[in-house]
């Protein structure tokens, strides 16, 4: 992630999941009966010196990327303790994960025990198999109240489960304290993207209120247009990437650019994040996994940032959104049941006990979708590297507040005809409405969907 506190948002830069990002377990807070292990299927102890059995095989090996997988090795070793067994968890960079897992899925052999997986691999997967199906598991663990609502939709495909949710990346609008307050802004006073684009008049010339990236102007339209329930799927499949909705998440972008606050300046590069140390690049709309970048990576500004809610498109409007995340799957290839068990067994456990995703979020920024951990001090907690702010109560909240988003094989040819045309818009070639019509049309090009 070139950025040592992302885990997941995409695997290339961390740029929009989470680890991370968009478990559950029993009354107890713990992942089974026991608050041990989430299965009941044939774990034979804590004592360390458990051995085989046909029921839950001692070893399996799972496969992640960066801090997500440093954030199960460490769970990894308290599971190990309690339930004499022998996790591992490989770490590797974004892109090599990626490579690695879609051509061991791909070819049938290869593939680890378990593995972290973005939110549309899930689909991508799923439709061809190449995941196990999870859903007598899941339910029969009794964990589908404990994940927030909309997280259950990005590890389904045709109506099964094949994934157990993980990381989330509720929404909020990070911004520098000083820039802010030098600048005579409020940020209580931002309710809306038209008290945003205001207040971003007020900042010197050299300061910009917000960054257009390149190469992530889908990323943000994702997370604007779900912000206002949008899709870019109808139910019955046709191409809505013209939408009202869409258009309108344009439209405000583009409204930015006229007003002169905005400048572009690539995610994850050097200057940007110079930009921040700076402070030429006063607000960072992202999700509660850039937590971990920030600490990282600009630790020299702690005590400078905090945290304010999406800014609604309409008064009163809805201010929550999802930016990333990722949940744990199980390869179908994987045919061995004891190691199925065993892998599904820690999966569980590190997904859906609250002190273990606790400490997920605490150390790597990583926010769990697993409602019961909520309730732990860690979210009334007064920060101060937000200068006291309390900033995990708040992405709590957006997270119960955030609207499903339908995850399809085809998206990643959504997001790159939007990122072409808002390329394009932004450079003043189209309008807004002409820039996602053209969008839309080249999504049908490529597919065999219809437009809405």
């Amino acid at each position: 992630m070139g950025t040592a506190g992302l885990a997941g948002c995409s695997v290339n830069t961390g740029g929009d999941g989470g680890s991370g990002s968009d478990g559950g377990s029993g009354s107890d807070g713990g992942s089974g009966s026991d608050g041990g292990s989430g299965s009941d299927g044939g774990s034979d102890g804590g004592d360390g010196g458990s051995t085989s059995t046909p029921q839950m095989a001692q070893s399996a090996e799972g496969w992640g990327w960066n801090v997500a997988a440093r954030a199960l090795q460490g769970a990894a070793e308290t599971y190990n303790d309690e339930n004499g067994a022998e996790i591992s968890v490989q770490e590797m960079g974004g892109d090599s994960w990626e490579q690695k897992f879609q051509t061991a899925v791909t070819s049938g052999t290869g593939a680890p025990d378990f593995s972290v997986v973005q939110n549309y691999d899930v689909t991508n997967y799923g439709s061809i198999d190449g995941l196990k199906d999870l859903t007598s598991r899941i339910e029969d663990a009794g964990i589908v109240e404990d994940i927030v609502e909309g997280k259950w939709q990005t590890v389904s495909y045709d109506d099964n489960y094949y994934a157990i949710p993980w990381d989330i990346g509720p929404t909020g609008v990070f911004y520098k304290r000083d820039r802010y307050e030098e600048a005579g802004i409020n940020p209580d006073d931002i309710e809306t993207w038209d008290d945003f684009i205001e207040a971003g008049k007020k900042m010197p010339d050299d300061v910009a209120m917000f960054n257009l990236p390149p190469q992530e102007m889908a990323q943000l339209w994702r997370m604007l247009i779900r912000q206002r329930g949008g899709q870019a799927f109808t139910d019955d499949g046709k191409i809505a990437v013209a939408s009202e909705d869409s258009v309108a998440v344009a439209q405000m972008l583009k409204d930015m650019q006229d007003a002169g606050i905005t400048t572009r300046i690539g995610m994850w590069s050097g200057g940007w994040f110079t930009s921040f140390a700076e402070g030429t690049l006063a607000s960072l709309p992202s999700a509660a996994w850039m937590d971990g970048t920030l600490r990282a990576e600009l630790p020299d500004t702690a005590g400078n940032w905090g945290v304010f809610k999406l800014p609604a498109f309409e008064e009163g409007g809805n201010r929550a959104s999802n930016r990333g995340g990722s949940n744990m799957a199980i390869p179908a290839q994987i045919e061995d049941e004891g190691t199925v068990n065993r892998a599904f067994d820690y999966c569980l456990y590190a997904m859906t006990t609250p002190e273990v995703q606790n400490k997920m979020l605490e150390e790597f920024g990583l926010f769990p979708s697993l409602t019961t951990a909520y309730d732990a001090d860690i979210y009334s907690e007064e920060l101060d590297f937000y200068g006291g702010q309390a900033v995990f109560s708040l992405f709590a909240e957006v997270a119960e507040q955030i609207e499903p988003y339908n995850y399809t094989t085809d998206t990643p040819e959504v997001q790159d005809a939007v990122e072409t045309e808002l390329g394009n818009m932004l450079d003043g070639n189209k309008s807004p409405q002409k820039a996602m019509e053209d969008a839309a049309t080249t999504v049908a090009d490529r597919t065999d969907r219809d437009l809405a």
